[in-house]
């Protein structure tokens, strides 16, 4: 069964979670931008790996199948059949409906999941579209009118099923001012004191030619103690490259898998989906945490760990 698409929006492509065990190869992970919308997008269409991630203006499309589907991540007006169409709750589609997605109100991708994924044929692992490799998602390039994508519709048993859950998530807002936790490193001794202290007391602006390979930001240059070009290592989604005019490069999901200029600090990764709707114009700042701190935001603590932050706040 299949979609059509009647508009392939400002950029669209097939994204899953990314190709990953290929960096000393050469080949970047890709993936979606925003893991949480993502993930919710998939939750609320009932499974499956491959959805659609759209850049500041969504798509229209024609359902030729009965389908399950939800719209996540920026704040894309929506309609099917000129029905307006709720953020962050599953729909139910019948054959000929058109759905269509605006521009965004607020944040900067959407995610829009069918039931089962999108199928197209896994390349290292992954549907997601590398447009620079031209591998994975359709022919490994955004999508254009009347392109084809093939899905799996539900039977009319597992339609009714889910459409009768009506399951649905807190919509996610989006603001125009992000704060992100980062950890130091693991070039962060080639950057002077007073280039330390700019970079975690200003704000820096995204700026126009951001995209999924990196944001560039503009705002107080950041001081490096002889340079900060280095003999090229590894890249990762959330490293902050700081170029030779001393100005920051957060690496997004499209990153290169080496890079030449000096990394002050990683974002958590907890925060990469604030970076990810991030506008031209939104204002980005910085609070560093350290490498204990990170993995204890990423773990649930222990029985033990809660014991002793209680008899810590009692007795000092």
């Amino acid at each position: 069964m299949s979609i059509r698409i009647l508009s392939p929006g400002g950029l669209t492509t097939i994204q899953d979670r990314g190709r990953f065990g290929y960096q000393s190869s050469g080949i970047r992970p890709c993936g979606v931008m925003d893991t949480d919308a993502y993930e919710a997008a998939v939750e609320l269409a009932g499974g499956g790996a491959a959805v659609l991630e759209m850049t500041m203006l969504g798509v229209s499309l024609e359902f030729q199948s009965r389908m399950i589907f939800a719209l996540t991540g920026a704040d894309m007006k929506a309609t099917l059949d000129d029905i307006p169409v709720p953020r962050y709750k599953r729909v139910g589609a019948c054959p000929g409906q058109v759905l269509k997605i605006g521009a965004a109100m607020s944040g900067c991708r959407g995610y829009l999941a069918f039931y089962g994924g999108i199928q197209v044929p896994e390349v290292m692992g992954s549907r997601s579209t590398d447009m620079k490799c031209h591998i994975g998602g359709l022919e490994g390039r955004p999508l254009k009118k009347d392109d084809i994508l093939e899905v799996i519709e539900p039977d009319e048993k597992t339609f009714s099923k889910l459409l009768a859950e009506g399951k649905e998530l807190e919509p996610v807002t989006y603001t125009s001012n992000i704060k992100v936790r980062v950890i130091p490193g693991p070039q962060d001794d080639a950057f002077t004191e007073k280039g330390w202290h700019d970079f975690l007391n200003s704000d820096y602006e995204i700026t126009p030619d951001s995209d999924r390979m990196g944001l560039r930001l503009a705002g107080l240059t950041i001081e490096s103690k002889s340079g900060t070009d280095i003999v090229s290592d590894g890249i990762v989604f959330g490293s902050i490259q700081v170029t030779a005019a001393g100005n920051p490069i957060v690496l997004m999901a499209d990153h290169q898998t080496t890079g030449g200029y000096a990394k002050i600090a990683t974002v958590l990764s907890l925060d990469l989906p604030k970076l990810a709707q991030a506008r031209p114009g939104d204002k980005v700042s910085f609070e560093k945490i350290t490498a204990e701190e990170a993995q204890t935001l990423h773990r649930p603590l222990s029985f033990t760990d809660r014991l002793l932050q209680g008899l810590k706040s009692i007795f000092g």
